[in-house]
């Protein structure tokens, strides 16, 4: 299958910089598989889409500020971090970005968290660098000033006010497990108020973890899927989630995955039943039409970057005509889109 099937041009107006005024106003379109059928609708009404015994399952990932902006020790020039991972205390694996190839061995100073050593090259992939913070307090002073990471599709400058925005909104109400660089998206629209409504109506829940990395917003830039290697996530499934799905199994209701993370993790586990179970490890499932899902009976999604895995899953889910004319329609009723963008659900 080739890579630019769904290779949209989303009008740069309708890229969302900034989350709705509240979480559950959202626009949700809704897809009816079984009739090609779409509706329109907001995220507060989910509970009434759903029937009483679904279960939701969510990815309860943490994301970390972890994008730092500093100058370079020798020449005095911009340079930016962005920490992907801790390795041991004060090291990590990191992202850099700045004007002219930065060096072995090179030093970097940030505002109150100080120098920082630049160790290794292409540690952990092609990039990347394993990084020495000077300070034997830097994990403390990254979490007090390191910003969101937050995608490439929304501009933010160095100190910009909305900062304090980000911290709360690129990050789901039920967040726990901290590890993640991207937010679980989906998920961004549940309220306290939401889920007061689905426990009303009798619809269950359940979490698992999945960390997003960097590798989410990577495009395909192989000309057919098979030829694209999936970055790798780590995830982790507790002995509640899977009894969860097990007894949702047992009363025939639907298993709805909150987000392509949460997808991708129940259909890493499952075996042919449609079970998971409890389990740890990294996954790199890449699902993409003609995909057989054996665990995941509705997706509740956001809308995702033309050319991506994301939007191949959903594809894989939906169809891929039902897919291109949900985006379609998207665009022509004015949808806002990826991460601080609308939402849709599947059924």
């Amino acid at each position: 299958m080739r890579s630019d099937l769904f290779n949209f041009t989303i009008p740069e107006e309708l890229i969302a910089q900034t989350p709705s005024e509240k979480r559950d106003a959202s626009k949700l379109m809704v897809l009816r598989r079984a009739t090609g059928a779409i509706e329109h609708h907001v995220f507060s009404e989910l509970p009434s889409l759903l029937n009483p015994g679904d279960l939701l399952v969510a990815n309860n990932t943490r994301v970390n500020p972890c994008r730092l902006f500093g100058v370079r020790d020798r020449t005095r020039g911009n340079v930016e971090l962005f920490l992907l991972r801790m390795l041991a205390p004060g090291e990590y694996e990191a992202i850099t970005r700045s004007k002219g190839r930065l060096g072995d061995k090179e030093r970097l100073v940030f505002p109150k968290v100080g120098g920082v050593i630049l160790l290794e090259r292409d540690f952990g992939g092609p990039g990347h660098w394993r990084v020495r913070f000077e300070s034997p307090h830097a994990a403390t002073m990254i979490a007090q000033t390191a910003v969101m990471p937050l995608p490439p599709y929304i501009k933010r400058e160095e100190k910009d006010t909305r900062a304090a925005l980000d911290r709360d909104r690129y990050q789901t109400v039920y967040a726990k497990a901290d590890g993640a660089v991207a937010a679980p998206t989906a998920g961004l629209h549940f309220t306290p108020a939401v889920f007061d409504a689905l426990k009303k109506r009798r619809i269950e829940r359940a979490f698992v973890t999945l960390h997003v990395g960097p590798g989410t917003f990577r495009p395909l830039k192989a000309d057919t899927l098979e030829e694209h290697e999936m970055h790798a996530e780590e995830y982790e499934v507790n002995a509640e989630a899977a009894n969860a799905v097990a007894m949702a199994r047992a009363r025939k209701s639907r298993v709805i995955a909150v987000g392509t993370t949460s997808c991708r993790t129940l259909e890493t586990l499952a075996d042919e039943k449609g079970l998971i179970k409890l389990a740890r490890g990294q996954t790199k499932l890449f699902i993409y039409p003609p995909y057989q899902f054996r665990a995941t009976d509705a997706l509740l999604t956001n809308f995702h970057l033309p050319r991506s895995t994301l939007i191949f899953l959903v594809a894989a889910f939906a169809g891929e005509e039902l897919t291109r004319k949900a985006y379609l329609t998207a665009i022509e009723q004015r949808y806002r889109f990826f991460s601080y963008g609308d939402s849709m659900l599947v059924l």
